[in-house]
């Protein structure tokens, strides 16, 4: 099979409407999707555990004695700790040691990153700071559809959990019943305290809004389809959300010194993962753009996911040859892509010039595929441009901030004269008089 992408070139002159239209994708809009999970949205928030067991019967194809309650569908912790056990030695040592560099880079981060209380004092003795508090409860969706992801698992609770999150409870579609013993350990490992096997947008409703079995959230976060995206859109406001996931993406900058074999691979590791995934390759040299063309050729044949990714490349990939390695960056910053490698020498002399990035990979050395399930960092990324003004999940995104104010009297004098200009300024004179009755010279 051969799978020829298409090429641009960024100096012809419609170069900048041919980035546009590869980028561009409109699954997100889909009307009928959205209304869909609207109408299953409202009702399970009338009918609660009802509505959820019905649509979990119909789009899980479970009978009625398989889903009979939706306290049939919780998985006990005796059953994660089961599946941890029952794992090969193999895979439940990868798992742990995955499990513990994530844990390892999220504690650093909750110390990098201002996860910590604090305050200070002026010079009139009033005390002003901001006070971090956890949430107390998180709702983790994990897809169980077309893959299944126990690295999403780990990604998704364990920063919760380092970001001290009282309760973490997962939900996760088993299709005909059939639970996966990876992403059951993975809550195991990463600490899951209450895990359901229900999905859809019926699972987002229920976290948001929930039921006479489960309880609601104040934040849901993972990734899914269409309509959890669209569930989760909805939702937002009720509870909060991490982002609206799209469609995968991998952006790989070379200069044309690396194995193209191994360039072809990583265009791959995205593009394996649903026809609309997208795999860029920037490139200033035309002779290694063909060797990589030829490598996906050869190579396509043995991907057990062939079709997909065949799919995926011919369909929405591209090989673009650039002027040079900084205008790769400018092009780059354009796309803002939610995987980004540098295949290159001196690539952090690179990545100085980027902007707009979820993760960046550094190095000939550093797959994509290492930040997925085990390098540390969160792989839950900013997807559609949106790491033009987003961040990778974590620690931070399960924490909340309280301003705290402490007003000294000494202070309120101070304050007192300048909130009361301001407040007359505004026409609210109850607002003007608060701050004038604890002036030292008050009538009052």
């Amino acid at each position: 099979m051969s799978c020829p992408v298409q090429r641009f070139n960024s100096q012809t002159a419609d170069f900048k409407n041919q980035l546009k239209m590869l980028l561009a994708f409109s699954e997100a809009d889909d009307e009928a999707i959205d209304q869909a999970a609207a109408k299953i949205l409202a009702d399970v928030k009338a009918r609660g555990d009802a509505a959820v067991l019905e649509y979990t019967q119909r789009f899980d194809r479970l009978s009625a004695e398989q889903a009979k309650s939706v306290s049939a569908l919780e998985l006990r912790q005796a059953d994660l700790q089961q599946a941890l056990a029952s794992l090969p030695v193999e895979q439940r040592t990868a798992l742990e040691a995955a499990a513990a560099r994530v844990k390892s880079y999220h504690e650093k981060q909750k110390q990098e990153s201002g996860c910590h209380s604090w305050d200070y004092a002026d010079e009139h003795g009033t005390r002003l700071g901001q006070k971090v508090t956890p949430l107390d409860r998180v709702g983790l969706y994990v897809p169980g559809g077309k893959a299944a992801y126990p690295s999403s698992v780990l990604m998704n609770a364990m920063p919760a959990k380092v970001a001290g999150v009282k309760e973490v409870i997962m939900v996760v579609p088993t299709p005909d019943g059939t639970k996966n013993p990876l992403v059951l350990a993975a809550a195991a490992v990463a600490g899951v305290d209450r895990a359901f096997t229900i999905g859809g947008a019926q699972a987002v409703g229920a976290l948001a809004f929930g039921t006479e079995t489960i309880p609601a959230v104040d934040k849901i976060v993972g990734p899914g389809n269409a309509y959890v995206a669209a569930a989760k859109r909805r939702v937002f406001g009720t509870v909060g959300i991490d982002m609206i996931a799209g469609p995968s993406e991998i952006l790989v900058l070379c200069d044309g010194k690396t194995n193209p074999d191994w360039i072809a691979m990583d265009l791959f590791s995205q593009a394996e993962h649903d026809e609309l995934a997208q795999s860029i390759l920037l490139c200033p040299d035309a002779q290694f753009i063909e060797q990589v063309q030829e490598s996906i050729n050869r190579l396509i044949n043995d991907m057990p996911r062939r079709d997909v990714i065949h799919a995926s490349l011919t369909g929405r990939g591209a090989l673009i040859q650039v002027r040079d390695m900084g205008e790769a960056c400018e092009i780059a910053n354009s796309i803002a892509a939610e995987h980004l490698e540098i295949c290159a020498e001196n690539p952090r002399h690179w990545a100085e010039q980027i902007r707009h990035a979820g993760a960046i990979f550094m190095g000939p050395y550093t797959s994509e595929s290492l930040g997925d399930y085990c390098a540390g960092p969160n792989h839950v990324l900013p997807t559609m441009r949106t790491a033009r003004f987003s961040s990778p999940l974590g620690v931070y995104d399960f924490v909340k901030r309280s301003s705290m104010i402490e007003v000294s009297a000494e202070g309120a004098d101070q304050l007192g004269h300048i909130a009361s200009v301001l407040a007359h300024g505004e026409g609210l004179q109850a607002h003007a008089r608060a701050a004038e009755m604890r002036l030292k010279n008050s009538k009052q």
